[in-house]
């Protein structure tokens, strides 16, 4: 009977993390395609959102995932989130790979969706399927710009950064042993961190800051037409910076949280000022 409720656990943990990564792709994928694709088609260009539409879906999109999942598996919908807690918070590195793969496997289901109902716009705007509409789905360097001279190791650096941003910022909202936010808002205000992150530091590389959402989404598009999804607009060999520089990234964040505050936090709850303290048992 232990095994069997320790593996109906698990499987609840990763269902959770599959329908909340879910969510999150198919309103972060959702409205870049509408801007991107369904923009493309106005008169002027462009009638359907921008970039700051963009910043708030995904954010959005993060909480409202994380409202789906947190109960059963924790809610951390990136294996940035699950590496670091792992190697910082004390995650059963057993359930790490389980988490990545429930995690990309919820985005690249949400991905194909959004592939499947924006078909006929991205038809129109993008016949061959090229990195004008990549981005829908994956990140690329100065989001594809090829007048922005952003390459795949300045976009490695801009993964690392973006993700430790993410982290610290995590690990402070979730530390009970900080000032924690109340009222079941954590998720709010990750989504809040998402939403400056994407105005703030989206330029460089499209804030993936996710490697699940950036390898589910990618491998969606490729075997739906979009030939050189690995590559980008350059020709350089791509989709490993959004894998690499948030796994790498995560840990830098959350490893500086836990030097710069974690360490010194008081391991309980101090007493209430002027009440006498309780007595050892």
């Amino acid at each position: 009977m232990a095994k069997r409720s320790t593996r109906s656990g698990l499987l609840g943990e990763l269902s959770a993390e599959f329908a909340g990564t879910m969510i999150l792709i198919l309103f972060g994928c959702g409205v870049v395609a509408q801007v991107v694709a369904g923009g493309a088609l106005t008169d002027p260009p462009g009638g359907l959102g921008d970039h700051d539409s963009i910043a708030w879906a995904w954010g959005l999109g993060v909480t409202l995932g994380v409202y789906v999942a947190a109960r059963l598996s924790g809610a951390h919908l990136n294996p940035a989130v699950t590496l670091a807690l792992a190697t910082f918070r004390g995650f059963p590195w057993s359930k790490v790979a389980p988490y990545f793969l429930a995690q990309t496997a919820g985005a690249f289901v949400a991905a194909l969706l959004v592939r499947w109902n924006y078909t006929e716009a991205l038809a129109k705007a993008d016949p061959g399927h090229t990195t004008k509409t990549q981005t829908v789905f994956s990140t690329l360097p100065a989001n594809g710009n090829p007048a922005l001279p952003v390459h795949e190791w300045g976009a490695f650096r801009d993964q690392v950064i973006g993700t430790a941003i993410l982290l610290l910022l995590i690990m402070a909202i979730t530390d009970m042993l900080n000032t924690p936010p109340g009222a079941n808002l954590a998720p709010f205000i990750i989504g809040l961190v998402v939403v400056a992150i994407g105005m703030a530091w989206g330029t460089n590389a499209g804030y993936a800051i996710n490697p699940a959402r950036d390898f589910g989404p990618r491998l969606a598009s490729f075997i739906t037409g979009y030939n050189g999804a690995w590559r980008d607009q350059y020709g350089n060999l791509y989709f490993w910076v959004p894998i690499v520089g948030p796994l790498v990234g995560g840990l830098l964040g959350a490893g500086l949280y836990k030097a710069f505050v974690g360490r010194f936090l008081p391991s309980a709850e101090p007493e209430p000022p002027g009440r006498v303290p309780a007595p050892e048992d």
